[in-house]
C-alpha cells in the first residue's frame, strides 16, 4: 500500500507547467567536472555558462563551444563591470557567436565594486548594438526578487523600464533571469511590483537545486538574500538538519499553485543553480518535470516515483 498520497491531477499540471523547459546553470570549474552533461540533461536544455569576477573569458568560451557540440543551448554571461572596452566586448561575443553558434546571453553588470573599463551597467552593453550585430537577440537581463541592498529600488525601477523600452524598440527576445530564492511570498509580491511598474519581461527565476542546508546557506549569505535567509535560518536552528540534501519542493509547490492562481503572473519557467551538484538536481527536476511524482505525507513534500523521500523537503 502506498503510503504518499497522489498529488491531484490539476496539481499535476501546474507543476509540471511550470517545470517545462527548465534550465541550469554551471561554472568554467563545475563544468570540468561533467563528464557528459548528455548523462543528465534531454538534448537542446539551456545552460547558462558564468563569466565570474576576475576569471578569464576564454573559459567562458570553450565551456560554451563544449555544450554547443554536445547539443545544449549554451547561454554566456557577459559582465560588463569585467570588461574593459567596446573592442574587448566585440571580441568576446565574436568569439561566442563564432565558435559556439551562441544566439543568446544573459547580460549583467557583474559582481565588482569597481568597473574594469567602460561599462558599469547592462544597459551599458546594450547600447553598444553589438550583441545584434553578432546575432544575439535573445537577451537575459538580472532581476532580484528580495532586492539588493547596493541599490535602492528607484533605481531598479528606473532601470527595468529601460530595459523593457530598449527591448521593445529594437526588437529583441528579452526576459529577466533571477538570482535564486527561496520565499515564495517574496517572490509573488516582487512579480506583482514590477508589473505594476509597468515590467511585460517574461520571468526565467532562479531557484536552488538540492545542496545540503549547510550548502544553501553559504550562497545564500555570499548573495545577500534576506528574506531566503531568513527562511534557511530558521531550519538551521536544527543542527540536525543542517547536513541533509534539501529540495526545493514546497517553493515550487507554492509558486505552481500562485502561477495557476494569477493568470497575469510573469514567471515563464524555472532556472535551476545546482549548488549540490548537477547530477543530484538534474535526475530530480527530469522526474518532476515528467510528472513521476506524489506528495508526501505532509502535503509539502515531493516524493519521487513511488519510493519512500530519499531527499527532506525544505519548508
Amino acid at each position: 500500500m502506498n503510503q504518499f498520497p497522489v498529488v491531484p491531477r490539476t496539481a499535476v499540471a501546474d507543476v509540471v507547467a511550470l517545470m517545462r523547459d527548465f534550465s541550469v546553470e554551471t561554472t568554467p570549474t563545475s563544468a570540468a567536472k561533467v563528464a557528459n552533461f548528455a548523462d543528465h540533461l534531454a538534448a537542446g536544455t539551456t545552460v547558462n555558462v558564468t563569466f565570474l569576477p576576475g576569471s578569464d573569458p576564454a573559459d567562458t568560451v570553450a565551456v560554451a563551444r563544449r555544450l554547443r557540440a554536445e547539443g545544449f543551448e549554451p547561454v554566456p554571461h557577459v559582465a560588463a563591470r569585467s570588461l574593459t572596452d567596446r573592442a574587448a566586448l566585440d571580441r568576446y561575443l565574436g568569439r561566442l557567436a563564432s565558435e559556439a553558434g551562441v544566439t543568446q546571453a544573459l547580460v549583467i553588470a557583474g559582481g565588482v565594486d569597481r568597473p574594469a573599463g567602460d561599462f558599469a551597467s547592462s544597459m551599458h552593453l546594450l547600447e553598444t548594438g553589438l550583441f545584434q550585430i553578432h546575432g544575439i537577440a535573445r537577451i537575459g537581463v538580472a532581476g532580484h526578487p528580495e532586492g539588493t541592498p547596493d541599490i535602492p529600488e528607484a533605481e531598479l525601477k528606473a532601470a527595468l523600464l529601460a530595459k523593457n523600452r530598449y527591448a521593445e524598440e529594437h526588437g529583441l527576445d528579452m526576459y529577466i533571469e533571477t538570482q535564486f530564492c527561496f520565499d515564495a511570498a517574496a517572490i509573488a509580491a516582487w512579480d506583482r511590483t514590477i508589473r505594476g511598474w509597468g515590467n511585460r519581461l517574461p520571468i526565467h527565476l532562479g531557484v536552488p537545486g538540492l545542496a545540503s542546508l549547510k550548502t544553501l546557506l553559504k550562497f545564500a549569505q555570499s548573495s545577500g538574500v534576506g528574506p531566503s535567509i531568513r527562511v534557511l535560518t530558521r531550519q538551521a536552528r536544527n543542527l540536525a538538519k543542517l547536513m541533509l540534501v534539501q529540495a526545493p519542493d514546497r517553493l515550487l509547490l507554492d509558486l505552481a499553485a500562485y502561477k495557476a492562481s494569477d493568470p497575469e503572473c510573469g514567471i515563464e519557467k524555472l532556472h535551476f543553480y545546482p549548488f549540490g551538484g548537477l547530477a543530484k538536481t538534474a535526475e530530480w527536476a527530469n522526474a518532476v518535470a515528467a510528472g513521476r511524482f506524489a506528495l508526501d505525507g505532509r502535503g509539502t513534500g515531493l516524493v519521487l516515483g513511488d519510493s519512500a523521500p530519499a531527499i527532506r523537503a525544505a519548508s
